[in-house]
Protein backbone atom coordinates (compact mmCIF):
# COMPACT_ATOMS: atom_id res chain seq x y z
CA UNK A 1 0.00 0.00 0.00
CA UNK A 2 1.30 3.32 -1.01
CA UNK A 3 0.72 6.18 2.04
CA UNK A 4 -1.70 8.79 0.96
CA UNK A 5 -2.60 12.14 1.81
CA UNK A 6 -5.96 13.31 0.76
CA UNK A 7 -7.47 17.21 0.15
CA UNK A 8 -11.15 17.58 0.44
CA UNK A 9 -13.81 17.46 3.15
CA UNK A 10 -13.24 14.09 4.83
CA UNK A 11 -16.86 12.66 4.46
CA UNK A 12 -16.82 13.38 0.74
CA UNK A 13 -12.92 11.14 0.80
CA UNK A 14 -14.31 8.62 3.10
CA UNK A 15 -17.23 7.66 0.79
CA UNK A 16 -15.66 8.01 -2.10
CA UNK A 17 -12.02 6.40 -1.78
CA UNK A 18 -11.60 4.35 1.76
CA UNK A 19 -12.91 0.72 0.71
CA UNK A 20 -15.28 -0.72 3.86
CA UNK A 21 -13.14 -2.51 6.59
CA UNK A 22 -9.79 -1.18 5.35
CA UNK A 23 -8.67 0.77 8.45
CA UNK A 24 -6.78 -1.05 11.46
CA UNK A 25 -6.09 2.61 13.74
CA UNK A 26 -8.10 5.73 13.22
CA UNK A 27 -6.93 8.67 15.07
CA UNK A 28 -9.08 11.89 14.88
CA UNK A 29 -8.89 15.42 16.77
CA UNK A 30 -11.37 17.39 15.29
CA UNK A 31 -12.02 21.19 15.41
CA UNK A 32 -13.55 22.67 18.08
CA UNK A 33 -13.91 26.17 19.11
CA UNK A 34 -13.31 25.88 22.38
CA UNK A 35 -11.39 29.04 23.38
CA UNK A 36 -14.85 31.22 23.05
CA UNK A 37 -17.78 31.40 26.21
CA UNK A 38 -19.55 28.23 26.73
CA UNK A 39 -22.43 29.30 26.58
CA UNK A 40 -22.53 30.75 23.05
CA UNK A 41 -22.31 27.15 21.53
CA UNK A 42 -26.33 26.95 23.06
CA UNK A 43 -27.52 30.07 21.62
CA UNK A 44 -30.48 29.45 18.68
CA UNK A 45 -29.17 30.25 15.48
CA UNK A 46 -31.46 32.33 13.02
CA UNK A 47 -30.95 32.69 9.59
CA UNK A 48 -28.59 30.82 6.82
CA UNK A 49 -24.69 31.93 8.00
CA UNK A 50 -21.36 30.73 6.64
CA UNK A 51 -20.67 27.43 5.87
CA UNK A 52 -19.69 25.16 8.20
CA UNK A 53 -16.02 24.08 7.12
CA UNK A 54 -12.65 24.03 8.48
CA UNK A 55 -10.73 27.16 7.25
CA UNK A 56 -6.82 27.41 7.94
CA UNK A 57 -6.25 27.99 11.77
CA UNK A 58 -9.51 28.20 12.42
CA UNK A 59 -12.64 25.97 13.76
CA UNK A 60 -16.21 26.94 12.83
CA UNK A 61 -18.45 25.07 13.10
CA UNK A 62 -22.13 27.30 12.85
CA UNK A 63 -26.07 26.07 12.69
CA UNK A 64 -26.77 26.83 9.22
CA UNK A 65 -28.55 25.48 6.35
CA UNK A 66 -26.08 22.90 5.71
CA UNK A 67 -25.67 21.72 9.15
CA UNK A 68 -29.40 21.36 9.30
CA UNK A 69 -29.40 19.30 6.21
CA UNK A 70 -26.75 16.98 8.02
CA UNK A 71 -29.06 16.31 11.24
CA UNK A 72 -32.03 15.33 8.33
CA UNK A 73 -29.85 13.13 6.66
CA UNK A 74 -28.79 11.55 9.74
CA UNK A 75 -32.28 11.48 11.78
CA UNK A 76 -33.46 9.91 8.55
CA UNK A 77 -30.83 6.90 8.19
CA UNK A 78 -32.49 5.76 11.34
CA UNK A 79 -30.76 3.37 14.47
CA UNK A 80 -29.49 4.72 17.37
CA UNK A 81 -27.43 7.36 15.99
CA UNK A 82 -31.11 9.12 14.87
CA UNK A 83 -32.24 8.34 18.15
CA UNK A 84 -29.08 10.31 19.40
CA UNK A 85 -29.07 13.31 17.45
CA UNK A 86 -33.23 13.68 18.29
CA UNK A 87 -32.19 13.90 22.02
CA UNK A 88 -29.79 16.15 21.49
CA UNK A 89 -32.05 18.50 19.39
CA UNK A 90 -34.41 18.40 22.11
CA UNK A 91 -31.68 19.65 24.58
CA UNK A 92 -29.57 22.20 22.85
CA UNK A 93 -31.63 23.68 20.70
CA UNK A 94 -30.93 24.58 16.81
CA UNK A 95 -27.25 25.74 18.24
CA UNK A 96 -23.59 25.75 17.14
CA UNK A 97 -23.22 22.48 18.99
CA UNK A 98 -25.92 20.81 17.41
CA UNK A 99 -23.90 21.95 14.33
CA UNK A 100 -20.98 20.29 15.31
CA UNK A 101 -22.65 16.94 16.87
CA UNK A 102 -24.70 17.22 13.01
CA UNK A 103 -21.25 17.32 11.33
CA UNK A 104 -19.85 14.58 13.31
CA UNK A 105 -22.42 11.67 13.30
CA UNK A 106 -22.30 10.64 9.88
CA UNK A 107 -18.61 11.27 9.65
CA UNK A 108 -17.95 8.56 12.68
CA UNK A 109 -20.67 6.11 10.76
CA UNK A 110 -18.40 6.21 7.86
CA UNK A 111 -15.46 5.64 9.76
CA UNK A 112 -17.22 2.92 11.71
CA UNK A 113 -17.53 1.29 7.87
CA UNK A 114 -14.20 1.81 6.82
CA UNK A 115 -12.67 0.31 10.12
CA UNK A 116 -11.70 -3.50 10.38
CA UNK A 117 -13.53 -5.89 12.51
CA UNK A 118 -10.23 -5.49 15.28
CA UNK A 119 -9.79 -1.64 14.48
CA UNK A 120 -9.97 0.67 16.97
CA UNK A 121 -10.86 4.12 17.27
CA UNK A 122 -9.51 7.22 19.68
CA UNK A 123 -11.63 10.63 19.32
CA UNK A 124 -9.30 13.50 20.65
CA UNK A 125 -11.95 16.50 22.22
CA UNK A 126 -11.46 18.38 25.14
CA UNK A 127 -13.95 18.92 28.17
CA UNK A 128 -16.11 21.55 26.38
CA UNK A 129 -18.07 19.10 24.24
CA UNK A 130 -16.26 15.24 25.31
CA UNK A 131 -19.72 13.95 26.92
CA UNK A 132 -21.47 14.80 23.78
CA UNK A 133 -19.22 13.26 22.03
CA UNK A 134 -19.17 10.20 24.34
CA UNK A 135 -23.21 9.53 24.24
CA UNK A 136 -22.54 9.89 20.08
CA UNK A 137 -19.84 7.42 20.18
CA UNK A 138 -21.98 4.72 22.22
CA UNK A 139 -24.99 5.18 19.35
CA UNK A 140 -22.11 4.55 16.37
CA UNK A 141 -19.76 2.09 17.85
CA UNK A 142 -22.63 0.38 20.23
CA UNK A 143 -20.76 -1.63 23.46
CA UNK A 144 -17.71 -0.96 21.96
CA UNK A 145 -16.35 1.30 24.73
CA UNK A 146 -13.02 0.97 26.07
CA UNK A 147 -11.88 3.77 27.55
CA UNK A 148 -12.02 7.70 28.61
CA UNK A 149 -8.25 8.42 28.72
CA UNK A 150 -7.59 11.69 30.45
CA UNK A 151 -4.41 13.49 29.10
CA UNK A 152 -3.20 15.49 31.84
CA UNK A 153 -0.76 18.34 30.73
CA UNK A 154 0.54 21.52 33.02
CA UNK A 155 0.27 25.17 31.33
CA UNK A 156 0.27 28.47 32.20
CA UNK A 157 -2.60 29.39 34.89
CA UNK A 158 -5.71 31.62 34.16
CA UNK A 159 -7.54 33.93 36.00
CA UNK A 160 -10.82 32.17 37.03
CA UNK A 161 -13.58 31.50 39.74
CA UNK A 162 -13.20 27.66 38.54
CA UNK A 163 -10.09 25.16 38.86
CA UNK A 164 -7.28 25.48 36.48
CA UNK A 165 -8.20 23.49 33.05
CA UNK A 166 -5.38 20.77 33.00
CA UNK A 167 -6.68 17.91 30.59
CA UNK A 168 -8.04 16.80 27.24
CA UNK A 169 -10.34 14.07 26.88
CA UNK A 170 -9.63 10.82 24.34
CA UNK A 171 -12.42 8.14 23.66
CA UNK A 172 -11.21 5.04 23.31
CA UNK A 173 -13.71 2.78 21.38
CA UNK A 174 -13.38 -0.82 19.47
CA UNK A 175 -15.84 -1.93 16.61
CA UNK A 176 -15.80 -5.48 17.81
CA UNK A 177 -17.70 -5.73 20.80
CA UNK A 178 -16.29 -9.45 22.31
CA UNK A 179 -12.97 -8.15 22.90
CA UNK A 180 -11.38 -9.55 19.83
CA UNK A 181 -9.47 -6.03 18.90
CA UNK A 182 -5.68 -5.40 18.71
CA UNK A 183 -4.13 -4.39 21.43
CA UNK A 184 -0.85 -3.66 23.06
CA UNK A 185 -0.70 -3.13 26.81
CA UNK A 186 2.63 -0.88 27.24
CA UNK A 187 4.47 -0.93 29.85
CA UNK A 188 8.01 1.61 30.55
CA UNK A 189 5.62 4.84 30.83
CA UNK A 190 4.82 4.46 34.26
CA UNK A 191 6.37 3.82 37.81
CA UNK A 192 5.69 1.65 40.54
CA UNK A 193 4.53 3.51 43.70
CA UNK A 194 7.31 3.85 45.93
CA UNK A 195 5.76 1.93 48.78
CA UNK A 196 5.04 -1.22 46.22
CA UNK A 197 8.83 -1.01 45.42
CA UNK A 198 9.79 -0.61 49.32
CA UNK A 199 7.04 -3.80 50.34
CA UNK A 200 8.26 -5.94 46.84
CA UNK A 201 12.11 -5.14 47.37
CA UNK A 202 11.95 -6.42 50.88
CA UNK A 203 10.51 -9.45 50.62
CA UNK A 204 12.45 -9.64 47.29
CA UNK A 205 9.66 -10.00 45.09
CA UNK A 206 8.39 -8.80 41.77
CA UNK A 207 4.92 -7.33 40.19
CA UNK A 208 3.90 -10.08 37.60
CA UNK A 209 1.13 -8.27 35.73
CA UNK A 210 0.48 -10.96 33.83
CA UNK A 211 -1.19 -12.83 36.07
CA UNK A 212 -2.01 -10.29 38.80
CA UNK A 213 0.49 -12.13 41.15
CA UNK A 214 4.25 -11.30 43.15
CA UNK A 215 6.54 -13.51 41.61
CA UNK A 216 10.56 -14.25 43.12
CA UNK A 217 13.28 -11.88 42.10
CA UNK A 218 15.33 -8.68 43.26
CA UNK A 219 13.88 -5.03 42.90
CA UNK A 220 16.87 -4.00 40.39
CA UNK A 221 15.27 -6.42 38.22
CA UNK A 222 11.96 -4.41 37.71
CA UNK A 223 12.48 -2.57 34.78
CA UNK A 224 8.87 -2.42 33.07
CA UNK A 225 6.89 -0.79 35.70
CA UNK A 226 3.00 -1.08 35.56
CA UNK A 227 0.85 -1.25 32.80
CA UNK A 228 -0.35 2.02 31.27
CA UNK A 229 -2.96 3.61 32.94
CA UNK A 230 -5.87 5.87 31.40
CA UNK A 231 -4.57 8.94 33.12
CA UNK A 232 -1.38 10.16 30.62
CA UNK A 233 0.88 12.57 32.08
CA UNK A 234 2.61 14.41 28.68
CA UNK A 235 3.41 17.92 29.23
CA UNK A 236 1.79 20.23 25.88
CA UNK A 237 4.31 21.41 23.05
CA UNK A 238 6.25 24.50 24.91
CA UNK A 239 6.33 28.20 21.84
CA UNK A 240 9.87 27.24 21.80
CA UNK A 241 9.49 23.18 21.69
CA UNK A 242 11.65 21.49 18.91
CA UNK A 243 7.95 19.71 17.70
CA UNK A 244 6.73 23.10 17.93
CA UNK A 245 5.44 23.76 13.53
CA UNK A 246 3.26 27.11 14.59
CA UNK A 247 0.17 25.19 13.93
CA UNK A 248 -2.51 25.95 16.88
CA UNK A 249 -4.19 22.60 17.30
CA UNK A 250 -0.90 20.70 16.99
CA UNK A 251 0.01 17.32 19.61
CA UNK A 252 2.65 16.20 20.99
CA UNK A 253 4.57 13.58 19.28
CA UNK A 254 4.32 11.25 22.34
CA UNK A 255 0.64 11.02 22.91
CA UNK A 256 0.17 9.64 19.33
CA UNK A 257 3.06 7.52 19.89
CA UNK A 258 1.47 5.72 22.94
CA UNK A 259 -2.24 5.68 20.79
CA UNK A 260 -0.25 4.20 17.73
CA UNK A 261 1.55 1.40 19.96
CA UNK A 262 -1.11 0.15 21.74
CA UNK A 263 -3.70 -0.20 19.03
CA UNK A 264 -2.07 -1.28 16.17
CA UNK A 265 1.12 -3.48 14.71
CA UNK A 266 3.68 -2.50 12.19
CA UNK A 267 2.64 -3.05 8.68
CA UNK A 268 -1.18 -1.92 9.93
CA UNK A 269 -3.09 0.86 8.23
CA UNK A 270 -4.11 4.35 10.44
CA UNK A 271 -6.19 6.75 9.44
CA UNK A 272 -6.07 10.15 10.90
CA UNK A 273 -9.35 12.40 9.10
CA UNK A 274 -8.58 15.79 10.42
CA UNK A 275 -4.54 15.53 9.95
CA UNK A 276 -3.87 19.03 10.34
CA UNK A 277 -0.11 19.47 10.86
CA UNK A 278 0.06 15.48 10.68
CA UNK A 279 1.37 14.22 13.98
CA UNK A 280 -0.68 11.11 13.18
CA UNK A 281 0.85 10.33 10.11
CA UNK A 282 4.94 11.02 10.94
CA UNK A 283 4.76 8.91 14.31
CA UNK A 284 2.59 6.36 12.14
CA UNK A 285 5.41 6.26 9.37
CA UNK A 286 8.24 6.32 12.00
CA UNK A 287 6.78 3.22 13.56
CA UNK A 288 6.46 1.12 10.14
CA UNK A 289 2.81 2.12 9.82
CA UNK A 290 0.97 2.42 6.64
CA UNK A 291 -0.83 5.90 6.95
CA UNK A 292 -4.33 7.65 5.49
CA UNK A 293 -4.14 11.65 6.50
CA UNK A 294 -7.25 13.61 5.25
CA UNK A 295 -7.73 17.44 5.14
CA UNK A 296 -9.58 20.17 4.03
CA UNK A 297 -6.67 22.81 3.87
CA UNK A 298 -4.14 22.87 1.33
CA UNK A 299 -2.19 24.91 3.94
CA UNK A 300 -2.10 21.74 6.04
CA UNK A 301 -1.26 19.21 3.24
CA UNK A 302 1.72 21.43 2.45
CA UNK A 303 3.07 21.36 5.68
CA UNK A 304 2.70 17.75 6.32
CA UNK A 305 4.34 17.48 3.07
CA UNK A 306 7.53 19.30 4.28
CA UNK A 307 6.98 17.60 7.66
CA UNK A 308 7.67 14.12 6.37
CA UNK A 309 10.62 15.64 3.93
CA UNK A 310 12.48 17.16 7.05
CA UNK A 311 12.15 14.24 9.24
CA UNK A 312 12.59 11.43 6.98
CA UNK A 313 14.67 13.29 3.59
CA UNK A 314 13.71 13.80 0.19
CA UNK A 315 13.15 10.30 -0.95
CA UNK A 316 10.00 9.97 1.76
CA UNK A 317 8.43 11.86 -1.92
CA UNK A 318 8.15 8.02 -3.42
CA UNK A 319 6.32 6.91 -0.75
CA UNK A 320 3.38 8.78 -0.72
CA UNK A 321 0.92 10.59 -3.11
CA UNK A 322 -1.16 13.30 -2.81
CA UNK A 323 -4.77 13.17 -4.01
CA UNK A 324 -7.14 15.85 -4.98
CA UNK A 325 -5.21 18.97 -5.64
CA UNK A 326 -4.69 20.29 -9.17
CA UNK A 327 -2.71 18.26 -11.53
CA UNK A 328 -3.22 21.08 -14.41
CA UNK A 329 -4.56 24.62 -15.66
CA UNK A 330 -8.18 23.39 -16.03
CA UNK A 331 -7.88 21.93 -12.09
CA UNK A 332 -6.44 25.25 -10.86
CA UNK A 333 -9.25 27.28 -12.43
CA UNK A 334 -11.62 25.18 -10.79
CA UNK A 335 -10.25 25.58 -7.34
CA UNK A 336 -9.59 28.93 -7.93
CA UNK A 337 -13.30 29.89 -8.62
CA UNK A 338 -14.49 27.49 -5.52
CA UNK A 339 -12.45 28.82 -3.18
CA UNK A 340 -10.16 31.72 -3.74
CA UNK A 341 -8.12 31.42 -0.34
CA UNK A 342 -6.98 27.47 -0.93
CA UNK A 343 -5.80 28.11 -4.32
CA UNK A 344 -3.80 30.85 -2.63
CA UNK A 345 -2.47 28.01 0.13
CA UNK A 346 -1.85 25.99 -2.79
CA UNK A 347 0.03 28.19 -5.50
CA UNK A 348 2.45 29.27 -2.19
CA UNK A 349 2.68 25.40 -1.39
CA UNK A 350 3.93 24.95 -5.02
CA UNK A 351 6.39 27.45 -5.04
CA UNK A 352 7.88 26.48 -1.34
CA UNK A 353 6.18 29.25 0.05
CA UNK A 354 4.77 29.64 3.75
CA UNK A 355 1.68 31.61 4.01
CA UNK A 356 1.62 35.13 6.04
CA UNK A 357 -1.10 35.27 8.59
CA UNK A 358 -2.17 39.27 8.64
CA UNK A 359 -3.04 40.53 11.81
CA UNK A 360 -5.63 43.31 12.14
CA UNK A 361 -4.62 45.99 10.87
CA UNK A 362 -1.54 45.21 9.29
CA UNK A 363 -0.65 46.38 5.80
CA UNK A 364 -1.55 44.13 2.83
CA UNK A 365 0.08 43.05 -0.07
CA UNK A 366 2.09 39.86 0.88
CA UNK A 367 0.39 36.53 0.65
CA UNK A 368 3.64 34.88 1.34
CA UNK A 369 7.13 34.96 2.02
CA UNK A 370 10.58 32.76 1.18
CA UNK A 371 13.14 33.45 3.66
CA UNK A 372 17.27 32.60 3.39
CA UNK A 373 20.83 33.32 4.38
CA UNK A 374 23.49 34.21 1.53
CA UNK A 375 26.13 35.77 3.85
CA UNK A 376 27.61 33.98 6.68
CA UNK A 377 26.41 34.76 10.07
CA UNK A 378 24.53 37.76 8.17
CA UNK A 379 20.50 39.02 8.16
CA UNK A 380 18.36 36.67 6.91
CA UNK A 381 16.90 38.02 3.56
CA UNK A 382 13.68 37.51 2.44
CA UNK A 383 11.35 36.61 -0.65
CA UNK A 384 7.79 37.84 -0.96
CA UNK A 385 5.11 36.98 -2.67
CA UNK A 386 1.61 37.54 -4.59
CA UNK A 387 -1.05 35.27 -5.79
CA UNK A 388 -3.61 36.66 -8.26
CA UNK A 389 -6.57 34.32 -9.22
CA UNK A 390 -8.15 36.78 -11.11
CA UNK A 391 -8.13 40.16 -13.09
CA UNK A 392 -4.45 41.36 -13.48
CA UNK A 393 -2.96 44.57 -14.33
CA UNK A 394 0.08 46.62 -14.63
CA UNK A 395 -0.16 48.99 -11.80
CA UNK A 396 -0.53 45.35 -9.26
CA UNK A 397 3.25 44.99 -10.64
CA UNK A 398 4.00 48.88 -9.55
CA UNK A 399 1.99 48.02 -5.81
CA UNK A 400 4.07 45.01 -5.16
CA UNK A 401 7.40 46.87 -6.00
CA UNK A 402 6.10 49.79 -3.46
CA UNK A 403 5.86 46.85 -0.98
CA UNK A 404 9.02 45.46 -2.17
CA UNK A 405 10.68 48.84 -1.28
CA UNK A 406 8.43 49.11 2.05
CA UNK A 407 9.41 45.72 3.62
CA UNK A 408 12.77 46.33 2.05
CA UNK A 409 13.13 42.50 1.04
CA UNK A 410 15.51 41.53 -1.61
CA UNK A 411 12.91 39.99 -4.25
CA UNK A 412 9.26 39.98 -5.05
CA UNK A 413 7.05 37.45 -6.70
CA UNK A 414 3.84 37.70 -8.80
CA UNK A 415 1.94 34.52 -9.38
CA UNK A 416 -1.01 34.83 -11.50
CA UNK A 417 -3.49 31.99 -13.06
CA UNK A 418 -3.80 34.48 -15.85
CA UNK A 419 -1.48 35.10 -18.71
CA UNK A 420 0.13 39.02 -17.82
CA UNK A 421 0.82 41.20 -20.72
CA UNK A 422 4.14 42.52 -21.94
CA UNK A 423 3.93 46.05 -20.31
CA UNK A 424 3.24 44.31 -17.01
CA UNK A 425 6.42 41.57 -17.86
CA UNK A 426 8.30 45.31 -19.25
CA UNK A 427 7.12 46.80 -15.58
CA UNK A 428 8.56 43.87 -13.72
CA UNK A 429 12.23 43.96 -15.68
CA UNK A 430 12.56 47.35 -14.85
CA UNK A 431 12.84 46.63 -11.21
CA UNK A 432 16.33 45.47 -12.10
CA UNK A 433 18.33 42.29 -10.25
CA UNK A 434 19.60 41.32 -6.92
CA UNK A 435 23.23 40.12 -6.48
CA UNK A 436 23.58 37.62 -4.16
CA UNK A 437 27.59 37.48 -2.45
CA UNK A 438 26.85 33.78 -1.68
CA UNK A 439 26.42 32.82 -5.46
CA UNK A 440 27.91 35.72 -7.25
CA UNK A 441 24.73 35.54 -9.44
CA UNK A 442 21.75 38.45 -10.16
CA UNK A 443 18.41 37.33 -9.77
CA UNK A 444 15.81 39.63 -11.00
CA UNK A 445 14.26 41.84 -8.02
CA UNK A 446 10.42 41.36 -9.60
CA UNK A 447 9.73 37.73 -10.96
CA UNK A 448 6.05 36.77 -12.66
CA UNK A 449 5.63 33.40 -12.89
CA UNK A 450 1.99 32.00 -14.33
CA UNK A 451 0.58 28.62 -12.70
CA UNK A 452 1.20 27.21 -16.07
CA UNK A 453 5.04 27.82 -15.73
CA UNK A 454 4.92 27.04 -12.26
CA UNK A 455 2.57 23.32 -13.00
CA UNK A 456 5.08 22.48 -16.27
CA UNK A 457 8.28 22.83 -12.91
CA UNK A 458 9.40 26.31 -13.45
CA UNK A 459 11.09 28.08 -10.29
CA UNK A 460 11.62 31.15 -8.16
CA UNK A 461 14.72 32.20 -9.38
CA UNK A 462 16.88 33.11 -5.64
CA UNK A 463 19.77 31.65 -4.05
CA UNK A 464 17.41 28.45 -3.49
CA UNK A 465 20.37 26.09 -1.72
CA UNK A 466 20.43 28.89 1.01
CA UNK A 467 16.64 28.66 1.69
CA UNK A 468 15.39 28.26 5.01
CA UNK A 469 12.66 25.67 4.96
CA UNK A 470 8.95 27.89 5.13
CA UNK A 471 7.97 25.79 8.09
CA UNK A 472 9.28 25.48 11.24
CA UNK A 473 11.16 22.54 11.67
CA UNK A 474 10.19 19.43 13.95
CA UNK A 475 12.77 17.09 15.15
CA UNK A 476 14.96 15.48 12.43
CA UNK A 477 15.69 18.36 10.81
CA UNK A 478 18.41 18.53 8.00
CA UNK A 479 18.82 22.61 8.29
CA UNK A 480 21.68 23.77 10.46
CA UNK A 481 20.69 25.06 14.04
CA UNK A 482 21.94 28.70 13.18
CA UNK A 483 19.07 28.67 10.40
CA UNK A 484 16.01 28.07 11.91
CA UNK A 485 13.73 30.35 14.14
Amino acid sequence: MKNTLYFGDNLIILRDYIKDESVDLIYLDPPFKSNQDYNVLFEEQNGSRSKAQIKAFEDSWRWDQESAEAFQLTVEAGGNVSKAMQAFRMMVGESDMLAYLSMMAPRLVELKRVLKPTGSIYLHCDPTASHYLKMLMDAVFEKGFRNEIIWRYRRWPTKAKQFQKMHDVILFYSKAKDGSHVFNTLYGYEKLAESTLKAFGTKKQLADFSSGHRKPGTIEEETQGPPLSDVWEIGIIAPIGKERLGYPTQKPEALLERVIRASSNEGDIVLDPFCGCGTAVVVAHRLKRHWIGIDITHLAINLIRHRLRDAFGPEIEKEFEVIGEPVDLSGARTLAEKDPYQFQFWALGLVGARPVEEKKGADKGIDGRIYFHDEKNGKTKQVIIQVKSGHISSAQIRDLRGVLDREQAEIGVFITLEEPSKQMRAESASAGFYESPATKKRYPKLQILTIAEVLSGKKISYPEGWSISPFKKGPGSKIPPSFLF
